[in-house]
């Protein structure tokens, strides 16, 4: 756990950064830290390895306070990701993700054969760890980021807004990977975003700072989009909240039936079952079948471009397992925000 107890960041300039910070950070879960530019969530995260020192206030990593810790050896056992990755240029990705295991003293071989190991667990080709960072892709080269930050083993992972200078495609694909990382590896993480809908997406608790440090609520995703603390909290997560809410639901609890047959649109499939299209006698148009952890919010989506209102259901293979009505969604919509406002 990562426990921050009455941090006050004041900079030379007289510029208060982090106000008064209480904060806790659960081991082995993704605490994100959002605001607008200028609230502190850099500077917070930034105190936690040292790379700024708190004006006052005391902050521990597993226990430990960081101040009694040398520096260097304390940032060297965090997992660090930046934005624009901060790969070694004259290097190659083999050798940028070895760096750290190096510097703890593991022999050459043993380093390169863990950067090897996670050049897969990132999902990079062995081939790509003989290039430099600049022949790589900018996703790829946040991916050798995210391995490099790995190679220790470290249990704490710092990301200051790790895939901001991406795509929107390749940001998803990234939030992806670290999903599903994190489900294999349980770090605990602290992620820094100025991105509320990465925040619900990534987060298990997410902290929403103002300008001039002030943390004004942590909270689970769930809790904090069905019952804001103000209406800062409630604007900064903007006038879709709603929706966001139920990105976070899962189909699986809605109920389903047979699909239709003899009626004006049919649903066909191929001959392994898999859905292929609605059908009417006159037009085809497309059909995006659904699985139980796919949202509701996209269910919704799907069940406002059926023909029939109706959602296609398949199993992990891909093969039609029946079809979920509009009403259905609906009702599971309005009770997913009715059980948050309870929880919160």
């Amino acid at each position: 756990m990562i426990q921050f107890d009455a941090v006050h960041k004041r900079f030379p300039n007289g510029t208060t950064a982090v106000h008064d910070l209480t904060l806790d950070m659960p081991e082995g879960g993704v605490t994100v830290l959002v605001g607008s530019s200028g609230c502190g969530k850099t500077t917070t995260l930034r105190m936690i390895n040292r790379m700024v020192e708190p004006t006052s206030g005391t902050i521990k990593v597993g226990g430990k306070d960081v101040t009694d810790q040398d520096a260097a050896a304390l940032r060297r056992s965090i997992g660090y990701v930046i934005q624009q990755s901060g790969l070694f240029p004259h290097r190659t990705v083999l050798d940028n993700i070895a760096t750290v295991p190096l510097l703890l003293g593991h022999g050459r071989r043993k380093a390169r054969a863990r950067a090897a190991e996670l050049l897969e667990t990132v999902g990079l080709t062995a081939e790509a760890g003989k290039r430099y960072p600049h022949q790589l892709s900018g996703g790829q080269q946040q991916r050798v980021g995210v391995a490099r930050a790995l190679a220790a083993d470290p249990p704490v992972l710092l990301m200051d807004e790790p895939f901001g200078a991406v795509d929107p495609v390749v940001r998803t694909q990234l939030q992806d990977e670290l999903l599903r990382l994190q489900k294999e590896l349980s770090k605990t993480i602290v992620f820094v975003t100025h991105d509320v809908d990465e925040a619900v997406r990534l987060g298990d608790r997410i902290a929403i700072f103002r300008t001039g440090g002030h943390l004004v609520q942590c909270a689970p995703p769930a809790e904090l989009l069905a019952r804001p603390a103000d209406d800062f909290v409630a604007d900064f997560l903007g006038a879709e909240r709603g929706l966001k809410l139920l990105s976070l639901k899962t189909l699986a609890a809605v109920p389903q039936g047979p699909a239709p047959e003899g009626d004006t649109w049919s649903l066909v499939c191929d001959e392994t079952g898999r859905p292929l299209h609605w059908a009417s006698q006159r037009t085809e148009l497309p059909v995006r079948p659904l699985r139980d952890g796919d949202s509701l919010l996209a269910a919704l989506d799907e069940s406002l471009a059926s023909p029939t209102g109706l959602v296609a259901r398949v199993d992990a293979a891909g093969v039609l397992t029946g079809v979920s009505s509009r009403d259905d969604i609906h009702a599971h919509a309005g009770q997913a925000h009715a059980d948050a406002r309870v929880a919160a």
